[in-house]
């Protein structure tokens, strides 16, 4: 595997001696999603998890990370999160407020730390997927570190 430039996310691995795997997947199709992200780095697609930023009802953001052929049980989503709704962050403001872009968006390495939620199914792997901050690039890392990261817990979201 040639030699990648570390993004954000890897070098807060990296700071806090957390060991990764990363892998490279082409975006010259287009296809961004989840479910062709996992099978562009030929992994089961219950190990590849996508992050979605979120509003809740006290406008504050909050963070969910769940499995790439699952949507986000908005409900769920509230309680978790403690609030009466919650909301998709409107793409034009991810970048904003992430330092992400859509289709390389990180639970790790975001501009600042947001409450965060990982889906409970992420415990039934030994590793998990997710975006290493950058379109077209991908970490596989134990799901405990991963919440250790974020200081996220583990509920049910789907």
């Amino acid at each position: 595997m040639k030699k990648t430039n570390k993004t954000n996310a890897m070098r807060i691995l990296d700071s806090l001696n957390i060991e990764y795997d990363y892998m490279e997947y082409s975006v010259d199709d287009g296809k961004i999603d989840g479910i062709s992200v996992a099978d562009k780095v030929g992994e089961k697609r219950e190990m590849v998890f996508k992050t979605l930023v979120t509003v809740g009802s006290d406008k504050e953001l909050y963070v969910f990370v769940i499995p790439v052929e699952f949507e986000l049980d908005l409900k769920k989503a509230a309680k978790a999160s403690s609030q009466k709704s919650i909301q998709m962050l409107p793409l034009k403001e991810l970048t904003k407020n992430t330092g992400y872009v859509h289709g390389g968006c990180s639970p790790i390495g975001m501009k600042k730390l947001f409450k965060t939620f990982i889906d409970e199914t992420a415990t039934l792997n030994e590793k998990m997927i997710v975006s290493a901050g950058q379109v077209g690039l991908q970490v596989k890392l134990e799901p405990q570190a991963v919440a250790k990261c974020v200081e996220a817990e583990f509920v049910d979201l789907i």
